[in-house]
């Protein structure tokens, strides 16, 4: 389902996906508001969803489907390098984010990760999002202790906060996936996170990665 106030926006996202037969787009809503009523009906499996619009904007939605536990796989697309508003949205329960000139293969790539219980960050925008993050509150009480993670499982952190799959991370570092998969696992583990989002926000959010 696309969720965005711009119709030419909406329309030309959905002509594409609709080239790709792996992907069917459900439905669209013009606002946040509308797509509060529209998603239960629908049910969509992934949420594109436009993080500035009127009446309703794309955090206060996360906020809402969240709060009633009915919120989909959610890819926040905005126009801007927004790091406030992306690590907003991240809080709200956003498992991906990417800037509106992403490229329709790495769209399509998002969406089939999210539909996966995969997450999907563009790297362009970990710089903002680490500044954001910075500027924000202080650390979690639950504090990664620094010394539990080795060399390699801040490689594969970092990578994963850039929003690299398993697989690229297995090509850049030269590791069978199999090796990142128990890496991550280990990730989890040692940060107490649930996923990879919680895992990534929490990393930065105490500055480990500097």
């Amino acid at each position: 389902m696309i969720v965005d106030d711009q119709t030419l926006v909406r329309q030309g996202v959905r002509g594409l996906l609709e080239l790709l037969p792996d992907i069917e787009v459900v439905g669209e809503a013009s606002d946040g508001k509308e797509a509060l009523d529209k998603i239960p009906d629908l049910a969509p499996d992934v949420l594109l969803l436009d993080i500035r619009m009127p009446r309703m904007d794309g955090v206060a939605v996360l906020t809402a489907l969240n709060a009633a536990n009915a919120l989909p796989p959610t890819l926040v697309l905005t126009t801007f390098d927004d790091g406030d508003a992306a690590v907003a949205a991240i809080k709200a329960g956003a498992k991906g984010l990417m800037l509106k000139d992403v490229s329709l293969e790495d769209l399509a790539d998002a969406i089939r990760s999210l539909a996966n219980n995969g997450t999907a960050f563009q790297p362009a925008m970990t710089d903002s999002l680490m500044a954001a993050i910075r500027r924000g509150p202080a650390p979690m009480p639950d504090e990664i202790v620094a010394d539990t993670l080795t060399v390699r499982e801040r490689e594969v952190l970092q990578l994963i906060c850039g929003g690299y799959s398993n697989k690229e991370i297995a090509d850049l570092l030269v590791l069978a996936e199999g090796t990142v998969k128990n890496h991550v696992s280990n990730l989890l583990l040692k940060l107490d996170a649930r996923d990879r989002t919680r895992a990534a926000l929490k990393a930065l959010q105490q500055g480990h990665l500097e």
